[in-house]
């Protein structure tokens, strides 16, 4: 199976949409559910900063890269601010690789810091982060309260550029 990882096109938003339904739950997520009419770029996402996973012609998943905080003395730190993987494409290696291309293009862009947070209930996730090299940096004790209980939510960073 060949993955090309690619940047969004308008053309993908219904596809990724269709992904982000499928995947979504509390335990992966702390934000509500996206409404099904909301477009997929826009006020979701911003189609340049997103890479989108392409097996033979078909989305089978994302990654979105942003920055979190808008200010110049934190232009060196990017966040994976997004990753889902159409789930009839699970365990094939395309999260693993979204993940790789994301640290590629961050080193490309000459980011010295790539973070992201992972709720603590989104146990494969946290393994597949620490997997491509992020390490925990910190944890928000009981930060989000999801399905009755509450779950903290970890940051994790990996460092691209030795200082």
């Amino acid at each position: 199976m060949t993955i090309e990882v690619r940047t969004a096109r308008a053309a993908d938003g219904s596809a990724l949409a269709r992904i982000d339904a499928a995947t979504w739950t509390a335990a992966v997520s702390p934000a509500p559910r996206s409404p099904a009419d909301l477009p997929f770029f826009g006020d979701r996402a911003d189609q340049e900063a997103v890479l989108v996973a392409d097996v033979t012609g078909v989305v089978a998943g994302y990654a979105a890269l942003g920055n979190s905080i808008p200010l110049p003395s934190h232009r060196h730190v990017l966040e994976l601010r997004g990753l889902a993987v159409d789930p009839t494409y699970a365990r094939r290696g395309i999260g693993r690789r979204l993940v790789e291309e994301c640290i590629e293009r961050a080193r490309r862009r000459g980011t010295h810091k790539l973070t992201l947070r992972v709720l603590a209930s989104n146990t494969a996730a946290g393994r597949l982060y620490a997997g491509c090299g992020f390490v925990v940096e910190g944890v928000l004790r009981d930060e989000f309260w999801l399905d009755g209980t509450y779950v903290d939510d970890v940051l994790m960073a990996h460092l691209l550029h030795a200082t």
